[in-house]
């Protein structure tokens, strides 16, 4: 799995120009599994998307056609992790392959 981190940049006052293709992106990401859950930051500062087992380049390029991330509204952090308990809502995922 792959957490990904969305933080608004200098650009922020641009989100809503992007906003409905940003939306978009993550109904294409959800549509095809890749995203499991995503959502806004508690501060404020941005936003997190949870995205399934891929690769980490695959899940990089993915990212990096992200409206937001491609128009430098957002900086994206990705960081990979294996789950090794969920909910039972959530199925257990595959491992994520390395790069």
């Amino acid at each position: 799995m792959h957490l990904i981190v969305l933080r608004f940049t200098d650009r922020r006052p641009d989100a809503p120009h992007w906003m409905a293709a940003h939306n978009a992106w993550l109904d294409a990401g959800f549509a095809d599994g890749t995203f499991l859950a995503a959502g806004s930051l508690h501060d404020g500062t941005g936003g997190c998307v949870l995205a399934a087992s891929v690769a980490a380049d695959a899940i990089a390029a993915r990212v990096a056609q992200d409206p937001f991330v491609a128009h430098g509204i957002v900086t994206a952090d990705i960081t990979g992790f294996q789950p090794h308990r969920t909910q039972p809502g959530l199925a257990a995922p595959t491992p994520s392959p390395q790069p």
